[in-house]
């Protein structure tokens, strides 16, 4: 990848992105180490070169299959919520899409498996993260209702999807010493932002706030 392309022009620049670090910090967002992933994650390359333009802008865009990807403040509010407080060793992304939110948490943890349904975004991801040189993820083309049992347990799960309820196979495979679930739960208009804690057999429940999100879904493309 060149600079040129990784740095962006214009619309894409390095001034560009400080506008939107300052509209998070303006909206609450304050880990700073969340701030810096989401300052340095060219996200002009995971959007339609039509749609780079837009790419800095605090907005979902879409990313084909009926999929999008999210608005900034979403994956950093999310990232925040996940890390807040802790050091995480080993994360589940539920939702790869193009692979955005991937690269703004990848390099703050140590290891990360990532699922996707659709092959096609799944791939695309792929080459992205390869592209950024971000080492420590491991893809599964599969469905995320059942997560991915075998690497776990997890210090941290974050859904970049919303299931009308929490999936079982997720509470379970939290590890019991203080696992976090971050994932948006409820029907198209009434969902919410959670943070699930798991300690031994017990999971404590924290509002985050309403959001928007494409609905989880089941299968594979």
């Amino acid at each position: 990848m060149t600079d040129r392309r990784l740095s962006g022009i214009g619309m894409t620049s390095a001034r560009t992105r400080e506008r939107l670090i300052t509209r998070l910090r303006e909206q609450g967002i304050r880990d700073e180490a969340v701030l810096e992933r989401i300052r340095d994650v060219p996200r002009h390359l995971f959007v339609d070169e039509a749609l780079a333009t837009r790419a800095y802008e605090d907005t979902a865009l879409p990313i084909g299959f009926g999929q999008t990807i999210s608005q900034p403040y979403i994956v950093a509010r999310m990232t925040e919520a996940l890390l807040q407080n802790v050091r995480l060793y080993n994360v589940l992304e539920i939702g790869t899409g193009c692979g955005y939110q991937t690269s703004v948490l990848a390099p703050l943890v140590a290891r990360m498996g990532t699922i996707e349904r659709v092959g096609p975004l799944l791939d695309r991801a792929k080459e992205r993260l390869k592209e950024l040189a971000i080492n420590n993820v491991r893809f599964r083309h599969g469905d995320g209702y059942l997560g991915w049992k075998a690497l776990g347990p997890y210090d941290g799960i974050l859904v970049a999807a919303a299931p009308e309820e929490i999936p079982k196979p997720l509470l379970e495979q939290l590890s019991p010493n203080g696992g976090r679930l971050v994932v948006p739960v409820g029907p198209d208009g009434a969902q919410e932002l959670v943070r699930i804690t798991r300690r031994d057999e017990h999971y404590s429940r924290e509002r985050l706030g309403g959001v928007a999100f494409v609905p989880l879904l089941g299968g594979l493309l």
